[in-house]
């Protein structure tokens, strides 16, 4: 294993990121593009997509949602949940940030940047009540964090998620805003509506992955499942994703040629939110003695978003063709470089600040077996 003292080569960085998940932000970029130019030429593509619905949400546009999530849901590892408290500092640390500290600043941040465009930073304020699931195994697998401890806080923050997720939303968008005196004229929604919507767009999925997981590992064993099946089914979330882009975009692309400056205005909180984040994470697992691969993890899962679920609830809970669908999308365009940069910035303080105490990663000792595998081109999350 590679000691922490010796340099790395940072411009391996984005070749190991993978093809697809390297130019996410220009494959959304061009579905964006393609869904403007087919609200043009097909007018009348809003009636075809509600012609069949589920709830609320048109057929095309749920099995959209629900292949995004599936295979986020599939890499989860559900049987490393009794490892939660195997380091409790560490493990609480990151708790606090991914469900008190996030929803807080997100919340902060849209407000103050947002006032006058409420359907936006209401999207804004889905977006930051969950932490990612997925793509964070990325990040942090390529800042060469501890493996284990990312395994172990995404299995967590999926059930955490699927049982919290609506209360959250319902507090953040009514309470809250009531009590601080803040205007909420514009919204209608219960805990009841955001928690049907998160039943069936991250339930329905957790329930299929979990499937999925046992039966698979099970039949064919972990290294299997982890090397060979999850690297196959892991592009359909990213298709599942830029479909929903195209319709979302052909359904609103008058409104966004009219008004481009809201996308830029949508971005600035979300890039300042991944800074808050990170840095805020990265500086207080220094400061409480971790060392750098765990230091690393936690600020990755302070700072990136599910938003796959923020999408699949904007979109349940507002429509399709709402402001809030739109801020959802946006987000994934944003986070693929701000967090690629970020890998950059934690390579950087690796030699920085922890070569000086000469230790080695947290997780250098011991190497990855299967259960811990992360193969880099697996799609969003």
């Amino acid at each position: 294993m590679q000691l922490a003292t010796q340099p790395v080569d940072d411009a391996a960085v984005l070749q190991r990121l993978g093809v697809l998940n390297r130019f996410l932000p220009v494959w959304i970029g061009a579905a964006m593009v393609l869904g403007i130019v087919l609200g043009r030429v097909i007018p009348s593509l809003n009636d075809w997509l509600d012609a069949v619905q589920i709830g609320t949400v048109s057929l095309p546009i749920a099995v959209g949602l629900l292949v995004m999530m599936y295979p986020v849901l599939a890499k989860v590892q559900y049987g490393r949940v009794g490892e939660a408290f195997a380091d409790r500092r560490a493990m609480g640390l990151a708790m606090i940030f991914n469900w008190i500290i996030g929803p807080i600043v997100m919340f902060t941040l849209a407000w103050l940047t947002l006032p006058d465009l409420p359907h936006y930073r209401t999207g804004l304020i889905i977006v930051g009540l969950a932490p990612c699931i997925a793509m964070v195994l990325i990040w942090n697998d390529l800042a060469d964090g501890d493996r284990e401890l990312a395994a172990v806080l995404v299995t967590v923050d999926a059930i955490i998620q699927v049982l919290a997720y609506a209360v959250l939303a319902w507090f953040y968008l009514e309470v809250l805003p009531g009590w601080l005196g803040l205007e909420t004229a514009h919204l209608d929604v219960t805990i009841w509506g955001i928690a049907k919507v998160v039943l069936v767009f991250l339930g329905l999925p957790l329930a299929a992955g979990f499937i999925t997981r046992t039966v698979g590992e099970r039949a064919k064993g972990t290294e299997w499942y982890e090397t060979r099946f999850l690297p196959r089914i892991g592009p359909i979330a990213l298709y599942g994703l830029l479909f929903t882009v195209v319709v979302l975009f052909a359904l609103q692309g008058h409104t966004i040629t009219q008004r481009p400056w809201d996308v830029l205005r949508i971005a600035l909180p979300l890039l300042a939110f991944f800074a808050i984040m990170w840095f805020a994470a990265f500086f207080l697992g220094r400061r409480m003695g971790f060392g750098y691969s765990r230091t690393t993890t936690i600020a990755f899962t302070a700072a990136s978003n599910n938003f796959e679920l923020a999408i699949a609830v904007a979109i349940g809970v507002f429509g399709i063709s709402s402001g809030e669908a739109l801020a959802g999308v946006i987000g994934p365009l944003i986070e693929v470089p701000a967090l690629v940069a970020l890998v950059y910035v934690a390579l950087w303080a690796r030699r920085r600040f922890f070569a000086a105490e000469g230790q080695r990663p947290d997780h250098a000792d011991r190497l990855p077996g299967p259960s811990s595998i992360v193969t880099p081109a697996r799609g969003h999350g």
